[in-house]
C-alpha cells in the first residue's frame, strides 16, 4: 500500500513538471510561429493598430502561458503547497500584472501613434506635449495595476487613500519641489516657448531641447554635455528661442581710409547696397547701407542686413559670402580699409630706422 502511494505521488510531481515544461514549450512555439505568422498578416494587410497592439504585448502574451501551466501544476501536486484562496489570488494578481505590462508597453507606441491621429483630425499639436503625455499615461497604467493587485491581497486602498488625505499637509511640504516642478512642466507645455530640437539661450543653460518630463527638461549644450534643468526653474527664467528666428541679423562698421574721394565712397555704398539686395540668401525686408559717421583716420559705412538662413552654419556661410563679395568691390574701386594712427607711427619710425644705416655710409663716403 506504501509502495503504491509512493508511487501516486512521484507520478503526481513528474505530471506536475510535464505540465510546467510543456507550458515553457507552448511558450516557445508561440513566439517563433503563431506570433509571427499573426503579425506578419497584419503588418501585411497593413492593419497598422493590430500590429501595434500584437508587439506591445508580445513578451506578457508569453508569460500567459507559464502562468496557466503554474495553475495547472498546482492541481496535479500530490500535497497542498498553498491554500485555494491564495493560489486564486496569485494566478489573478499575475494577469493583472501581464495585462499592465503590456498596456504599459502600449503607451510607448503613443509617440508614434498620437502625431497619426492628430494629422488625420487636422489637429495640430505641438511635439512636445507627446513625450509628457506618454509619460503620464505609463504613471496612470502602473498606478491602476498596482491598486487592482493591492486589493486583490486585501488593501484597503481607500484607507490609504484617506491616511494620504490626513497627512496632505505633511506630503505637500515635503514635496513643494516636486509640485513646484511639475506646474513648471505644465506651465512650458501649455505657452509652448519651445518644442523639442530647438536652439534655446536661458539664464541658466543654452543648448537644443532633447526631452521634457514632469520633474525636468533636459537640454543638450554645444559641447554636448546634457543638462537637466527642473521645470520651476526653466518656467521663470527669460527664454530666448534662437529656432523661432525667422531671419537672423548681421550688422557692423565697414572703416574706409578718411581720404577716399567722396565719389568713390558713393559709388562703393552703392555697389554694396545692390549686392545685398540682389543676394539670394539675403532677406529684402531690411537692408541699410549708409555713411554713419566718421573719425580723423576712417569713413564709418554702417551695414545692416539679415540672412534668411537661421541656423548659424547657414548664417556663417551667408555672411563668408558677402565678406569676400564687398572686398572684391573694395578692389575693384580702389578703396583702402582705415589704417589707425598707431600703425602709420609705427611704420614711419620702421622706415626712419631703416635708413640711418644709409645715411651712416653715405657721410663715411
Amino acid at each position: 500500500m506504501s509502495d503504491f502511494l509512493d508511487t501516486n505521488i512521484w507520478a503526481s510531481l513528474l505530471l506536475s513538471i510535464i505540465v510546467i515544461a510543456t507550458s515553457l514549450l507552448l511558450r516557445k512555439w508561440f513566439t517563433s510561429h503563431l506570433f509571427a505568422l499573426v503579425l506578419s498578416y497584419t503588418q501585411s494587410k497593413k492593419i497598422h493598430a493590430a500590429s501595434t497592439v500584437l508587439v506591445a504585448f508580445e513578451k506578457p502574451m508569453r508569460w500567459v502561458f507559464v502562468v496557466i501551466g503554474m495553475q495547472l501544476a498546482f492541481q496535479f501536486l500530490p500535497f497542498q503547497t498553498v491554500s485555494a484562496a491564495w493560489e486564486s489570488s496569485l494566478v489573478r494578481s499575475c494577469f493583472i500584472a501581464l495585462l499592465t505590462w503590456g498596456l504599459f508597453n502600449l503607451s510607448n507606441v503613443t509617440t508614434l501613434l498620437f502625431p497619426k491621429l492628430m494629422t488625420k483630425l487636422d489637429i495640430n499639436v505641438d511635439k512636445i506635449i507627446i513625450p509628457f503625455l506618454t509619460k503620464m499615461l505609463k504613471t496612470l497604467v502602473f498606478l491602476f495595476g498596482f491598486s487592482i493587485i493591492a486589493q486583490e491581497w486585501g488593501f484597503n486602498i481607500n484607507g490609504f487613500i484617506a491616511g494620504l488625505g490626513l497627512g496632505g499637509l505633511a506630503f505637500a511640504l515635503a514635496a513643494k519641489e516636486t509640485v513646484s516642478n511639475l506646474f513648471g512642466g505644465i506651465v512650458l507645455i501649455t505657452e509652448k516657448p519651445f518644442t523639442i530640437g530647438d536652439w534655446i539661450k536661458t539664464p541658466s543653460v543654452e543648448g537644443t531641447i532633447e526631452d521634457i518630463t514632469f520633474r525636468s527638461t533636459k537640454v543638450r549644450t554645444f559641447a554636448q554635455a546634457l543638462v537637466t534643468v527642473p521645470n520651476s526653474t526653466l518656467a521663470n527664467e527669460p527664454i530666448i528661442n534662437w529656432s523661432k528666428m525667422g531671419k537672423r541679423q548681421v550688422s557692423f562698421y565697414l572703416k574706409l581710409d578718411i581720404l577716399t574721394k567722396t565719389e568713390k565712397l558713393h559709388m562703393t555704398i552703392s555697389d554694396i547696397k545692390a549686392l545685398l539686395q540682389h543676394h539670394q540668401d539675403v532677406h529684402p525686408e531690411t537692408i541699410l547701407v549708409s555713411f554713419e559717421s566718421m573719425s580723423d583716420t576712417s569713413a564709418d559705412i554702417l551695414i545692416y542686413f539679415f540672412t534668411k538662413a537661421t541656423d548659424y552654419l547657414g548664417y556663417l556661410q551667408t555672411k563668408e559670402d558677402i565678406n569676400f563679395q564687398i572686398i572684391s568691390i573694395l578692389e575693384k574701386r580702389n578703396v583702402l580699409f582705415s589704417v589707425p594712427k598707431s600703425a602709420v607711427y609705427l611704420e614711419s619710425a620702421e622706415q626712419e630706422h631703416n635708413k640711418e644705416p644709409m645715411k651712416r655710409l653715405m657721410s663715411h663716403g
